[in-house]
């Protein structure tokens, strides 16, 4: 069932290529929605022609965006494209909007030299982390001892750190920090609805806030009836000297654990993309990635697929993946929310953009933020393993915390700065 909508006239929807400096200029936080793909293009959505409701849940989501879509082609609109993001438990409503106006530009551009870190405020700022360190430890050891039982293969715990700065903080600001800082990433900022975490979370209750982040892993892509997926499992942390930093990752190549954990994603992923395609290709061994924080071990699966199902519905048939969320699927969500304090949002979830035809990138929403007002609360997880230390899975989620931290003009967590 389509949702009314009335776009803007062709005139003022007509695609628009321009440089990198206007795209990021243009971008406004409570307006705008932003998502760029490494090598590829930077789409910038202005205003909303329409948007999917926040009550649509499961499977359903793809079909209703697909008759956004389609109600927005036969209004005129030249450039339907719906972009936006999904939550990780499917019951907390997504937030995907037909822009009114859309713009691209080559990310390629967009990056340019790193420079210096610009600050995100002008206000002084503090960070606590939301778990206790002692805290995520004892769960990751509870997750342990469970795992040695034979109740799970791999379940996948996060922790999060809560940023408080005494004046506003400017999300484009932090936005375009990421794209200089993380050129291969995935670089999104995306409106979102009102807070659906835990009242204790301590988000003021405001109508939008913003979802940023630079993840490194491609989730799915569809250009026509070929299909990529990009999955990473399996992490060590870059090290500043280029000896010690090719030993650790030379180091995860070899690592039995690291490797089981690589496997039982490939594995899952294969099994729900094989029935959905005519071909598909896994490579035997996965290969080496790098970002500026983390070396992770990611293999790349291509495939044909055997009917036209949309780039949201093949990504919503592999999500949850177990590099998030863990295997068996029920039971690892049952882990999560019995283990972490908090509920994920939008966290693990899903964000990126699909078209009329079809076509579409979604990433994995990881290394992000979510900015409020004066807040940022930022996620950090790790895939646990029956032979996983608590304390390294600790010293991980750190590592992988500092790409935020970082963009936001902070080297590391206090605990783990020396």
């Amino acid at each position: 069932m389509a949702t009314t909508m009335t776009p803007a006239s062709p005139s003022a929807t007509t695609p628009t290529h321009v440089g990198p400096t206007d795209l990021l200029a243009r971008y406004r936080p409570g307006s705008s929605s932003f998502f760029a793909s490494p090598g590829g293009q930077a789409l910038l959505g202005e205003g909303v022609a329409a948007v999917l409701p926040a009550w649509a849940t499961g499977a359903s989501r793809a079909e209703r965006v697909a008759a956004l879509l389609d109600d927005a082609a036969h209004s005129g609109h030249p450039d339907a494209v719906a972009i936006g993001a999904l939550p990780f438990d499917e019951d907390l409503p997504a937030r995907i909007v037909v822009p009114a106006f859309v713009r691209r530009g080559p990310t390629a551009q967009l990056t340019g030299p790193a420079g210096a870190v610009r600050p995100i405020t002008a206000g002084a700022v503090s960070l606590r982390p939301v778990t206790s360190h002692e805290g995520f430890v004892a769960s990751v050891a509870q997750a342990v001892e469970e795992l040695g039982r034979g109740d799970l293969r791999k379940v996948v715990l996060s922790r999060a750190l809560q940023l408080t700065a005494s004046a506003p903080i400017d999300p484009a600001t932090l936005l375009r920090n990421l794209i200089r800082s993380e050129p291969s990433a995935y670089t999104f900022a995306i409106d979102l609805p009102r807070a659906v975490s835990r009242a204790d979370e301590g988000y003021p209750a405001r109508p939008t806030r913003t979802l940023l982040g630079a993840s490194p892993e491609l989730l799915l892509r569809r250009r026509g009836s070929r299909v990529e997926t990009s999955p990473l499992a399996g992490s060590a942390p870059r090290h500043p000297d280029p000896r010690e930093d090719e030993r650790r990752g030379r180091a995860l190549a070899e690592s039995a654990k690291d490797l089981g954990e690589h496997a039982v994603v490939v594995e899952a992923i294969g099994d729900a993309l094989g029935p959905l395609c005519s071909e598909l290709s896994v490579p035997a061994q996965p290969s080496l990635v790098r970002t500026g924080t983390m070396w992770h071990l990611g293999t790349e699966i291509t495939g044909c697929l055997r009917d036209d199902l949309s780039s949201l519905q093949v990504a919503l048939a592999l999500h949850p993946t177990p590099a998030i969320c863990g295997t068996p699927t029920g039971a690892a969500r049952e882990a999560i929310a019995r283990l972490e304090p908090y509920r994920r949002d939008f966290y693990t979830g899903l964000v990126g953009w699909t078209d009329a035809a079809g076509d579409g990138e979604w990433a994995v929403t990881i290394r992000c933020a979510h900015v409020e007002e004066s807040g940022v609360r930022v996620y950090a997880g790790a895939g646990i393993m029956a032979d996983s230390d608590p304390r390294s899975e600790l010293e991980e989620t750190a590592a992988k915390a500092r790409t935020l931290l970082r963009a936001m003009g902070i080297d590391a967590e206090p605990e783990f700065s020396a």
